[in-house]
């Protein structure tokens, strides 16, 4: 049986009302062009809608995004063919990808990756097609020669908890997807969200990305009021260890779809503080992923 196909996004995405810094990165997101020329993997989660480079950008242009970071979908597997063409058609001044490795994969076919602009390897116990922790040290060694850093995605937030003494010692930086993957009913008490706090409090490479609320959030839409307080808190812990993605094109998503300028406005709401905001969207992951 066929995976499930996904929704589209929003196709009429609605200007911020916050002003938004110049240089703004979106730190993730994919893009799913025609599956005649980028197949898909038979073992795959999800089947995604079409949605291109040429609609992603429609939706940069009206929230004022300038910078992507294209992470390399789990239904594409360790074919990286669409982010790195991706990549090509954007230049390096203004794409980065991230990848899916598998860990027999070449030294050389790494140094191809990272000169088409890859800078980091996403593994996840939430969708198939990249692996998951058991490829940590596996992967850690392969990349860490090149500056590369681990994307961990979890399915649950309780599994940070299970992992940290491993993830206090692993050899490459770490980017936590989504949040740490913390519901909004678990709140900041969660164990696995105390235990992602103290990694970012005592390693000096981590970071999070404050993205895809709308999914872990148990109050719902419009305003996900319980997801405020876990964005204020990583604020308040490490605002030099965040970054921010829209998630477009929303994959895997069975409720409402979000409009990512309402998204988008929503950060602003929760990160008042416009030298914070322009940190969090610019300099951090300027930073982190290489940009000039």
């Amino acid at each position: 049986m066929q995976p499930p196909l996904c929704q589209e996004p929003d196709p009429k995405p609605r200007k911020p009302k916050h002003p938004i810094p110049a240089g703004v990165i979106d730190c993730h997101c994919h893009v799913f062009e025609d599956q005649a020329g980028y197949p898909l993997v038979a073992a795959r989660s999800y089947t995604p809608p079409l949605a291109t480079l040429s609609d992603y950008l429609g939706m940069c242009r009206v929230l004022g995004i300038e910078r992507t970071v294209q992470v390399n979908a789990s239904v594409y597997g360790f074919d990286n063919s669409v982010t790195l063409d991706v990549i090509a058609r954007l230049g390096q001044k203004l794409a980065r990808g991230i990848a899916g490795l598998s860990p027999d994969t070449s030294v050389r076919e790494i140094e191809r990756l990272h000169e088409g602009g890859m800078r980091g390897v996403r593994l996840s116990t939430m969708v198939k097609g990249y692996g998951g922790p058991e490829l940590l040290e596996a992967i850690g060694g392969k990349i860490r020669p090149f500056g590369w850093h681990v994307q961990l995605h979890v399915g649950k937030n309780r599994e940070l908890a299970e992992l940290e003494s491993r993830l206090m010692k692993h050899s490459t930086p770490i980017v936590f997807d989504h949040l740490g993957r913390v519901r909004g009913g678990e709140g900041v008490n969660a164990p696995g969200f105390q235990a992602l706090l103290r990694i970012i409090r005592q390693r000096e490479d981590c970071w999070v990305k404050i993205s895809s609320w709308y999914r872990l959030s148990d109050s719902g839409p419009p305003h996900y009021p319980d997801m405020k307080p876990l964005v204020e808190t990583l604020v308040a812990t490490r605002p030099d260890r965040l970054v921010w993605g829209s998630n477009w094109p929303h994959p895997v998503w069975a409720g409402p779809m979000p409009n990512d300028g309402d998204l988008l406005d929503l950060f602003c709401d929760w990160v008042p503080d416009e030298t914070v905001r322009k940190r969090i969207l610019v300099t951090n992951p300027a930073q982190l992923y290489g940009f000039e």
